[in-house]
Order: structure tokens, then sequence, then C-alpha cells
């Protein structure tokens, strides 16, 4: 396991200029494009609406949503449609996920984490593993959640773990934050349990 760096707090502008300042080291390492992964549901927009304001080349960004319910971008639901309307109006590419899709490294994956310790829509029930042959997977979450009850698309642990860097977000929650802790203690074996035992790389934590 990597190093874990806890930060108090989840104030989307604080957040904002961690991100800004990691994306803006990736880019001036390259002249090509740079891709990261991020998480959908509540939290990160407000975020998302900080970051886009922000003084990035964002015409080499390539945003990879980290997973999504699997309905037309113009539901309510989509994730990646509302990625879309924030990335592309800056510039950005914000790739749709598809089993078709080759999954890139990515310069920084960004997580969420759910109550029952999933990540992205790795759930308790599909017994995700780090050693995962596929890079994605199409699944069902069992049991559904009644917010949000469709199928999903996933980027598998190998390939959130294919990263320089990993950042949680956990929304200020804390009964999300204890159940982080023990995780990262070993003392259960969640989905984000397994996943922060096999990441050797820094991991930071806006709790």
């Amino acid at each position: 396991m990597g190093k874990i760096t806890m930060i108090e707090g989840a104030d989307p502008a604080a957040m904002a200029d961690w991100l800004e300042a990691r994306i803006a080291g990736a880019l001036a390492a390259t002249d090509g494009p740079v891709a990261i992964t991020v998480p959908g549901g509540s939290t990160p927009f407000p975020v998302f609406r900080e970051l886009t304001g922000r003084k990035l080349d964002f015409t080499r960004l390539v945003v990879w949503p980290g997973d999504d319910r699997i309905v037309a971008e113009d539901h309510p639901a989509s994730n990646t449609g509302k990625i879309r309307d924030l990335f592309e109006a800056v510039g950005a590419e914000v790739a749709t996920l598809t089993i078709m899709e080759e999954v890139p490294h990515f310069s920084l994956a960004w997580l969420g984490m759910g109550a029952d310790g999933h990540i992205a829509s790795l759930f308790p029930n599909t017994d995700p593993k780090a050693d995962d042959p596929q890079r994605m997977r199409r699944l069902t979450p069992d049991p559904l959640p009644p917010e949000a009850p469709f199928d999903r698309i996933t980027l598998t642990m190998p390939s959130l773990l294919d990263s320089d860097e990993i950042v949680f977000t956990l929304g200020g929650s804390a009964e999300k934050r204890t159940l982080f802790e023990a995780a990262a203690a070993g003392e259960n074996d969640l989905p984000v349990a397994r996943f922060l035992a096999a990441a050797t790389q820094p991991v930071t934590c806006f709790a």
C-alpha cells in the first residue's frame, strides 16, 4: 500500500486548487494528452465547476468517467452527459465508456466511495479484484440503489490502479471517513479496502 494522506474538509475550491496543481504538473511533463478519471454522483460537480474555471490547457485533457449508469447521455442519471457538458465547454475531451474502448494510463484517478465501500461501480456483490483481467466491465449492482436502479459500466481495479496518483473525496461524511480509515487499516474486505491494499502510488483523501 502506498502512503495515504488525509486532508480535512470538503471545500470545492480547495479540492479544485489541489486538482489544478496536479493536472498542471502532468500537462507540463508532456507535450501530449493527459488522461484523468473522475467520479460521478453529486459530490464532484461543485468541484468540476470550480476546476473548469481555472487556467489550464483543457484542450490536452482527456476526462474519463470512472463509471456510469447504462442510460442515454441526456438522461438525468447519466454521469457522462453532465461531465461532458462542463468539460467539453472548456475544450477537454470526454470519453464514452464502452467495452470497445482502450483504457489509457491515467495521470490521476479520482474516486468517490459509497457507504457500502464501493468505488466506481465496483459494488461488494461484484467481488472486484485487483488482478481482474478485464479493464472495463458491465455489471448489475445488488441491491440496485433506489435512486439509480440501472445496470452499470465501470472501469475495473486494474484500470484505476494504472495511474500516477489517486485521490478520494468523501464529501465530509464522518461515516464514510470511519469506513475509509478501517479499509486503509485492512479491517474489512470491502472493494475500497481491496483497492487500497493494491495501490502503490500516493493516495490523498479529502475527508
